[in-house]
């Protein structure tokens, strides 16, 4: 689709969250692009967990809505304006948007890791007020170090998983080196699954796929999962003894799935976000089989890889989107997103205006 500039005001519809079961498409105005901000005009937004949280809960773990907040964190574009003070990509240029901003101080990390900076902050994110307004909105107006151009002939479609994706990079790199293990991966919603692509990329052999429903499991399976369980067989989810497991259910009982499904000596790598405070899971299984526990925590520069593997075709994603919805019917998108027996990735689309 051939797109214009926007107009000096920088409008376009938005999807806005205003608190529980209230979430609105309406038409914002954005603040004037500072020198090192380019406007980038939007094809897609993928909707994440943490989106749908915001609506259905009104928080997102302990970031807690206290303001009506633009949603989105998932979106890839092309830059209509490019940033004044000359970084950045060109206007024209098809890109990915990298969501975070690293920063603060007082909590101690090792400087080549900036996603466990004390102070990160997130696109479509109330963890810190006033929020960090999200780029599920026509034109969105973002800092030109966040925009990573598409890499070859990507299309901007094609390219709409990346952060996702980068995700589950950042995660299967977390496991260590998959050529030839035997992968277990608890959760097959589109990270979990996406996980499961990217193990395949990884070299893994044998990658078993744990869900509650069917719909995820025959996802994971397109995408390379040589086997699937039903999260409720714990015999058959013991009986893998996994070189390494990837828990994405961010659920206290797929994490002792986990733990039961790992081989002795083998690795946990722990994807999905727990709800804060103690969790009722067989720890001593950790100690007795001396298994080694790794968390895993959005990702640093693997969209890189990410693109560079989605333009040569190494990664193979496009059974994660199971729905598309223009910006329009985004209601409707929301509401079909959060049922996991009727889809995986949602998108939705904002060029329909």
């Amino acid at each position: 689709m051939t797109t214009t500039a926007p107009s000096k005001a920088v409008t376009g519809q938005a999807v806005v969250v205003h608190g529980v079961g209230d979430l609105r498409i309406e038409t914002i105005e954005h603040a004037a692009p500072q020198p090192h901000e380019a406007v980038v005009d939007v094809a897609y937004g993928g909707i994440c967990g943490s989106d749908l949280h915001y609506w259905l809960h009104g928080a997102a773990g302990e970031s807690i809505l206290r303001a009506p907040l633009v949603l989105g964190h998932e979106v890839v574009g092309t830059v209509v304006q490019a940033a004044a003070d000359g970084s950045g990509p060109a206007a024209g240029t098809n890109v990915a948007v990298h969501p975070a901003t690293p920063g603060g101080t007082g909590a101690r990390y090792p400087e080549d890791r900036p996603n466990l900076s004390p102070g990160c902050t997130y696109l479509g994110s109330a963890a810190r007020f006033p929020h960090t307004q999200g780029a599920f909105s026509r034109y969105s107006v973002l800092p030109a170090r966040m925009l990573r151009p598409l890499p070859g002939d990507l299309s901007l479609r094609s390219a709409a998983l990346a952060e996702p994706a980068s995700v589950a990079w950042h995660a299967v790199a977390q496991a260590g080196d998959l050529a030839g293990k035997r992968v277990l991966v608890i959760g097959s919603g589109p990270i979990g699954s996406l996980i499961v692509a990217v193990a395949k990329r990884a070299g893994a052999t044998e990658i078993t796929a744990v869900d509650m429903h069917e719909a995820p499991l025959k996802i994971a399976t397109a995408v390379g999962a040589t086997g699937t369980i039903l999260a409720t067989n714990a015999d058959a989810i013991a009986a893998v003894e996994a070189d390494v497991v990837l828990e994405s259910s961010g659920n206290h009982r797929g994490l002792a799935s986990a733990l039961r499904g790992a081989m002795r000596g083998g690795r946990v790598v722990m994807v999905g976000l727990l709800p804060t405070g103690d969790q009722p899971v067989p720890i001593s299984l950790a100690i007795t089989r001396e298994l080694q526990l790794v968390g895993s925590f959005r990702f640093n520069d693997e969209i890189d890889d990410v693109l560079a593997a989605l333009a040569d075709g190494s990664l193979y994603v496009d059974p994660v989107v199971t729905h598309e919805f223009p910006s329009t019917q985004a209601l409707e998108a929301f509401d079909l997103a959060k049922d996991a027996t009727k889809s995986g990735k949602v998108l939705i689309s904002f060029r329909n205006e």
